[in-house]
C-alpha cells in the first residue's frame, strides 16, 4: 500500500548555499544541521524512507522536515527577496528548529530574574547595607524577597539564574 506522495523540494541557487553553510559551520547546532541534511537530500528527489536511511534517521522525521519546508516556500521566497542578505540565512535558521512548546510558564519573569542577577552584582555591604563581602545565593534570596521583587525563591533558584548567567 503506497503511502503519500512527499513533497518535491526546489532549492533556489542561494538556498542551497545557505543550507550547506549550516551544514558546514562548527558552531551550528547538530539538529539544525540534521535538518538541513534532510532539505539538501530532499532536494536531490528520492523517497523519505531512502534518505533517512542514507542520512542514519527515522523516515517519520524526514517526513516531518521535508513538510515543513515545503509549505514555509512563500516565506522562503519573502525571505530572499529581503535587500538584506542574512534575511534568508535568518529564515531558514528560524524554520529548522524547534517549534515553541505549551507547557507550565516559568514561575520568574525575565524581568525578575534580571533584577535578581543586578542584586548579586551590588556591593552587599554598602548597597544592601549586609555585613557580608560577598553574595551566596541564600543571601540574594533573601535580599530579593526583602526588595518584593518576588515572594518567595529558593538559594538553589538563584544559584541557577546565576549559574546560567555565567555561560
Amino acid at each position: 500500500m503506497p503511502g503519500r506522495k512527499a513533497p518535491i523540494i526546489e532549492l533556489s541557487p542561494r538556498q542551497r548555499e545557505a543550507l550547506t553553510r549550516l551544514v558546514r559551520q562548527p558552531t551550528t547546532e547538530q539538529r539544525v544541521a540534521a535538518r538541513a541534511r534532510i532539505i539538501l537530500a530532499a532536494a536531490q528527489g528520492g523517497l523519505n524512507q531512502e534518505i533517512a536511511q542514507r542520512l542514519g534517521l527515522e523516515p517519520d522525521t524526514v517526513c516531518k522536515w521535508r513538510g515543513r519546508w515545503a509549505r514555509a516556500r512563500e516565506q522562503l521566497s519573502a525571505a530572499e527577496e529581503d535587500a538584506q542578505v542574512s534575511a534568508l540565512s535568518r529564515c531558514i535558521v528560524d524554520l529548522l528548529v524547534d517549534a515553541p512548546r505549551s507547557g507550565r510558564p516559568g514561575d520568574f519573569t525575565p524581568e525578575q530574574i534580571v533584577q535578581i542577577i543586578a542584586i548579586a552584582c551590588e556591593d552587599p555591604e554598602a548597597e544592601a547595607e549586609r555585613p557580608i563581602s560577598h553574595w551566596t545565593p541564600r543571601e540574594v534570596a533573601d535580599e530579593a524577597m526583602k526588595r518584593k521583587i518576588v515572594a518567595r525563591i529558593s538559594r538553589r533558584t538563584v544559584g541557577r539564574f546565576l549559574k546560567s548567567d555565567r555561560s
